[in-house]
């Protein structure tokens, strides 16, 4: 068997970090290989062909430098250890630096998973001397051509792929309902998303206010992480604006970690991702995935980077920073549910032929043993 490192942040719940999440998922797709997880702990749940190494102390909120330590010691005591070592995370100047410089081996073969280019922040040049793995694997079309334009030929694009088993549509979870305070005749508006990046949390609230005018079941999920003081001061901007629109019990606050996002997604009728920017943020956002699995009808702002994600059938496109065009969509939506039911299997069509982990993890399967 070769062995495989994954090189993660804390492989342990809370399930709320896009790449920790798909590693899990991919290694557990991978029994023919030896794959190599960072923990924090050990998941009974693992399969025999996975090693587990809890080196990390806490998996909760933003991946403080201590823990990023520790990561670096494990791979700098272990650099000749495996066959392959997976990076999923966005290179920086001073990891990209670690890496080139010090851990580099020999006998060690490095993917580097790029899940974003983050061309807010570099340069064409900078942007270049990121890349350090002998195969660069991007989560989309948009990233690949990029990098292809920079003059790189070791560009492979793969989907990021979730359990379409797992999300699926389901039942309404009745004990969920009744702790969040959701009726049966509820008409559930999700938002999965964040507090203070890409530029959606505004037009969110702003909009179920106005939905709630002419929706009198409307309620709102949230299902928004805290990572941070800024988000936890934003949460606190956003439940006073609900408060002082009497809308604080129509809406259900899913940020503590004790869900599952596939209940979450089957608890609403329609969800919405209509970011103004996706900054620091994957290309192929999971939160809009995952709610396809579930055949949820999506509306998605029209960002370039978001366009591998539409396919004219699967999902609503409005103009980003729209408030109106957002209204307009939801209510058509709540008045239409023969449109959102069709919506939303095409949504479950275009995750299957995509986004099957399954697929995805034959894929990287047959890269690793190339390797």
């Amino acid at each position: 068997m070769k062995k495989i490192l994954l090189i993660t942040r804390p492989i342990a719940p809370p399930w709320d970090e896009a790449s920790k999440n798909f590693a899990y998922y991919l290694a557990r797709n991978l029994d023919t290989l030896e794959m190599h997880l960072l923990t924090k702990g050990i998941l009974p749940e693992l399969g025999k062909n996975i090693v587990q190494h809890p080196i990390y102390t806490s998996s909760q909120n933003d991946f403080t430098f201590s823990q990023k330590l520790r990561s670096l010691f494990f791979q700098f005591k272990n650099k000749n250890a495996f066959d392959v070592a997976h990076h999923f995370f966005t290179p920086t100047k001073l990891n990209s630096f670690f890496l080139k410089n010090f851990l580099k081996s020999k006998k060690t073969r490095t993917i580097q998973t790029v899940a974003t280019l983050r061309q807010d922040l570099y340069s064409d040049e900078e942007i270049k001397k990121l890349m350090f793995g002998d195969i660069i694997i991007t989560y989309s079309d948009y990233a690949k051509n990029k990098l292809n334009s920079l003059g790189f030929g070791n560009v492979k694009r793969v989907y990021p792929g979730i359990d379409i088993v797992e999300y699926k549509k389901a039942e309404k979870d009745s004990a969920l309902m009744q702790k969040k305070n959701i009726g049966e005749k509820d008409f559930v508006i999700n938002f999965t998303g964040e507090y203070t990046r890409l530029g959606a949390i505004d037009i969110v609230v702003d909009s179920f206010i106005e939905v709630a005018k002419k929706i009198p079941a409307a309620k709102l999920s949230m299902a928004a992480r805290i990572k941070n003081e800024k988000d936890a001061r934003k949460k606190t901007e956003v439940v006073k604006k609900l408060e002082e629109n009497n809308l604080l019990e129509k809406v259900s606050f899913f940020d503590d970690g004790s869900y599952k996002m596939a209940d979450v997604y089957n608890l609403c009728d329609v969800s919405l991702f209509p970011v103004s920017d996706m900054k620091g943020k994957f290309d192929i956002p999971l939160a809009v995935v995952e709610a396809m699995a579930c055949e949820k009808p999506v509306i998605l702002s029209d960002l370039p980077i978001l366009s591998e994600l539409s396919n004219g059938q699967n999902s609503v496109i409005i103009e980003k920073g729209n408030q109106a065009q957002l209204v307009a969509a939801v209510l058509d939506l709540y008045k239409s549910p023969e449109k959102r039911a069709n919506i939303g299997q095409e949504a479950r069509k275009f995750v299957e032929e995509r986004f099957d982990i399954k697929k995805i993890a034959e894929i990287y399967k047959q890269t690793y043993e190339k390797m």
